[in-house]
């Protein structure tokens, strides 16, 4: 019955909301919203979305990874050249270079799957449990689970409805978690992956890319997570944004070499010029190719160009720097 007027004084309102009988409209509308403030009209129902957070497994020792000396390549590609690392407790590590550097073959070895060629990767001695997102992690699915099976299978200490929510979040509708593995798309697989991924308890993360196929509020839920979880990060991610949100030190492959910079990502564009040149190149790329929006923006003309005046300032600096310190060396 509620419902039925409420129904009726919209459809009086849409049938006399203009001419001779706008009076009547504004009354109509009026009753409609004492209604709402009386609370005779039941609000829609709004899940409250869960707080998804990584298991841990207690606390490691202080030590979680150590590389020696490391020397490991393919043929006669050498990848790395007597490289040295300490990872501890808590830190959440960004390694990053160039394509083809060695980046996923370096998070391999951590979890020993590759064996060096020379040197040592020796995880620390206590409670050091590590739980790996691989890139082709959707391939290593089993075709025959269920959607639910599948993550229900990895998680303990999680209740049916929590894994339900999880499963939610990552968008699989409640139709979905009985669809075997076999009959989903290629993105629902890598998106299961993950949720997977999210249940399993650990004190270390290793994540290879994991951003890729996710959906922007999946990428919200992990950056969360990783920023409420105690134990040890380390992840492998072209997005840089991602990196921005979740680590406290930057580790670059280069030359064969692991350079370490003792802080988050702005701290690694400070004190690597190259890299700053790069990223505000890839920044006015991305702006140049950005759809433009029909709506009004809320700059001026004024205050826009101002905006790109700055910025191409700030490049052109940037690489002048860059370019004197090379021929700096060139010199020495």
């Amino acid at each position: 019955k509620q419902q039925k007027e409420i129904e009726q004084t919209r459809d009086l309102i849409s049938r006399l909301g203009a001419g001779a009988n706008s009076g009547r409209a504004s009354s109509a509308e009026k009753k409609l919203e004492r209604l709402q403030e009386e609370g005779q009209i039941e609000k829609p129902f709004q899940r409250k979305q869960m707080k998804i957070r990584f298991p841990e497994r207690g606390r490691s020792g202080r030590s979680v990874v150590t590389i020696k000396n490391l020397e490991f390549g393919y043929e006669d590609e050498l990848l790395f050249n007597r490289a040295n690392l300490a990872i501890e407790r808590g830190e959440k590590i960004a390694i990053i270079g160039p394509n083809g550097c060695g980046k996923s073959t370096l998070l391999k070895l951590i979890m020993r799957l590759e064996k060096p060629r020379g040197g040592e990767v020796i995880l620390g001695e206590h409670n050091v449990l590590p739980n790996y997102f691989e890139q082709n992690q959707a391939e290593a699915l089993d075709l025959d689970k269920t959607v639910l099976q599948t993550v229900e299978e990895v998680a303990e200490d999680w209740r049916i409805d929590d894994i339900k929510g999880l499963l939610g979040r990552c968008n699989f509708k409640a139709d979905m978690l009985d669809r075997k593995v076999s009959l989903l798309s290629g993105g629902e697989k890598a998106r299961l992956a993950f949720c997977k991924f999210m249940v399993k308890p650990s004190t270390l993360l290793i994540l290879d890319e994991p951003t890729n196929h996710l959906d922007i509020p999946s990428k919200e839920m992990l950056e969360e997570a990783i920023r409420e979880y105690s134990g040890t990060v380390i992840t492998v991610s072209h997005d840089r944004y991602f990196i921005r949100q979740i680590v406290n030190r930057v580790v670059e492959v280069k030359d064969g070499h692991l350079q370490d910079y003792a802080g988050d990502y702005n701290y690694y564009l400070e004190k690597n010029l190259e890299a700053r040149v790069k990223e505000l190149e890839r920044e006015a790329d991305l702006e140049e190719k950005a759809p433009k929006l029909k709506a009004k923006s809320k700059m001026s003309k004024a205050e826009k160009e101002a905006r790109k005046k700055q910025k191409m300032q700030a490049f052109q600096a940037a690489k002048q720097k860059s370019k004197g310190l090379k021929n700096s060396k060139r010199w020495k």
